[in-house]
């Protein structure tokens, strides 16, 4: 549905109205046509995930999030369990407890009594957490986050490889004064992928150098200030790797201010893989956060049997644009 969106120049609300034909919504004709044009010439055909289904008596998941509203990440891996979950007719029941204990123990006692087929118990912070007791009553997995003890299968951003590669492709790029901007450091992604850059860097025989690592805070401003900062410093650098894209978008504006051009005359690196990174100039190279994927994997995992609870580290791939290549945005403009 994206696709045909960005297709047809609309938002994906306005596709989702058009292709669910309510017409009592103030779409213009000439609108509704660029939507079934993009439609046609994409192929494009309306999944059944997240629809109410036409039968009754299927199997029923639960999905226990923490939070949803915070992150564009939990509504792509919401979609990830309804995918995989309507793939075996089960339909997926979702709530949000905002980490209440007390909420947590009673959406888990009714879903002890409705026989659901299994609870996939989520966070929107990759981190350790203490599942509730009452998910013990379940078949369970852990979305997201994990618990120390091992208990239940989980799965999570396999973050430091992350890290570690795109700083990979920095160095393949020919860069060799990598800065990096780091996010918070109390949040375990942050810290994960700054030990990942290290990583690369130490393989590469190149120190690490503390001039070249300043803290920001998973925000523009962050990205902002930190990258002035750092181009300030000692040490200019030739490439400067942020932690999340959000960073990555104040970083652009602090270089647009000091008169760099990203893809010029510095590279740039960002993390997660948010909308925003393909609409930048040039295009944000950035690691892709598998949130569908993890999402998929939980309900493969909750649908096996007889099998001993593992924790899988889910690839975080690359997706190279022209941010980090010097050369490669003025090519792509050419």
């Amino acid at each position: 549905m994206k696709d045909v969106a960005l297709h047809a120049g609309v938002s994906q609300s306005t596709v989702s109205f058009v292709l669910n034909g309510l017409e009592d919504m103030r779409i213009s004709r000439e609108t509704r046509k660029r939507v079934k044009d993009a439609v046609d010439a994409l192929g494009y055909r309306p999944r059944g995930a997240g629809r109410p289904p036409k039968s009754s008596g299927l199997g029923v998941i639960g999905l226990m999030l923490d939070e949803i509203a915070t992150s564009p990440f939990a509504a792509i891996s919401i979609e990830g369990v309804q995918e995989e979950a309507w793939k075996n007719d089960i339909i997926v029941e979702v709530v949000m407890t905002g980490g209440d204990p007390q909420y947590e123990a009673e959406v888990l006692k009714k879903w002890a009594q409705d026989g659901v087929v299994g609870v996939i118990y989520g966070s929107i912070l990759t981190r350790e957490v203490a599942p509730p007791v009452g998910l013990a009553r379940h078949r369970a997995t852990l979305l997201n986050c994990y618990d120390a003890a091992g208990k239940y299968a989980s799965v999570v951003p396999a973050e430091r490889r992350g890290g570690e590669d795109a700083t990979k492709a920095l160095l393949a790029a020919g860069h060799r004064r990598i800065a990096f901007i780091s996010g918070e450091s109390w949040m375990e992604a942050s810290d994960q992928r700054m030990e990942g850059y290290e990583r690369a860097l130490r393989a590469a025989c190149i120190p690490v150098d503390p001039s070249l690592i300043a803290e920001g805070n998973f925000l523009p401003s962050g990205g902002r200030e930190a990258t002035l900062k750092l181009m300030s410093g000692k040490t200019r650098p030739d490439a400067i790797f942020c932690a999340n894209d959000l960073m990555a978008v104040g970083c652009y504006e602090a270089l647009k201010e000091l008169g760099e051009t990203v893809g010029g005359t510095i590279a740039v690196m960002g993390y997660d893989d948010q909308e925003i990174a393909q609409h930048l100039s040039p295009g944000l190279s950035t690691v892709l956060l598998p949130h569908r994927e993890m999402g998929q994997w939980s309900v493969k995992e909750l649908l096996k049997t007889n099998e001993e609870p593992s924790i899988e580290r889910m690839e975080c791939p690359v997706v190279p644009r022209q941010s980090h290549i010097i050369g490669a945005a003025r090519t792509a403009t050419d």
